[in-house]
């Protein structure tokens, strides 16, 4: 039976490697990230309240879902296990918008098109940014098979 597992998970082409890991819920951190209703977050705030007489202390997370803004909070007792969310920053150079796409290019030269201009402040910035012929670096997140644009900056290398 057990063979008869692997051998499933290895036609599926991917690595194996899961889109999050567990933490103990009291070495999570402020600034730190952790799934919240199945989301991935970055923890805003956090507090630990004192152990009641039925032993364990509680931790209250507040966090931001990373890709919508969304608000969400969590209690969980302090030895307990959260799953933490591989989060991967990447930056990209922007070299052109087709419609609302964007298209990025990485270090290596390799080109991708397959993100939108981001929503938001973000992507009305970018576009005017874009318009007027600014050199643009975007930072693109990645976690639990999600990607966007969180970020956009000058890029200061082809100043040169």
């Amino acid at each position: 039976m057990a063979e008869q597992l692997e051998e499933t998970h290895f036609e599926t082409g991917d690595a194996g490697a899961s889109a999050t890991f567990p933490m103990q819920c009291s070495a999570l951190r402020k600034n730190g990230f952790v799934m919240l209703k199945s989301r991935p977050c970055k923890i805003v705030e956090m507090s630990t309240s004192k152990t009641g007489k039925h032993g364990h202390a509680k931790v209250h997370l507040v966090g931001i879902d990373i890709f919508t803004g969304k608000k969400y909070e969590d209690i969980c007792p302090s030895t307990h296990n959260m799953d933490v969310p591989h989060v991967k920053r990447e930056d990209y150079q922007l070299t052109d918008i087709d419609e609302d796409f964007l298209v990025l290019m990485n270090d290596n030269g390799d080109l991708r098109e397959d993100l939108k201009i981001p929503e938001g402040d973000l992507g009305v910035q970018l576009k005017k940014d874009y318009d007027d012929g600014k050199e643009l670096m975007c930072t693109v997140l990645k976690s639990c098979g999600e990607e966007c644009v969180i970020a956009i900056k000058n890029n200061t290398a082809l100043d040169k």
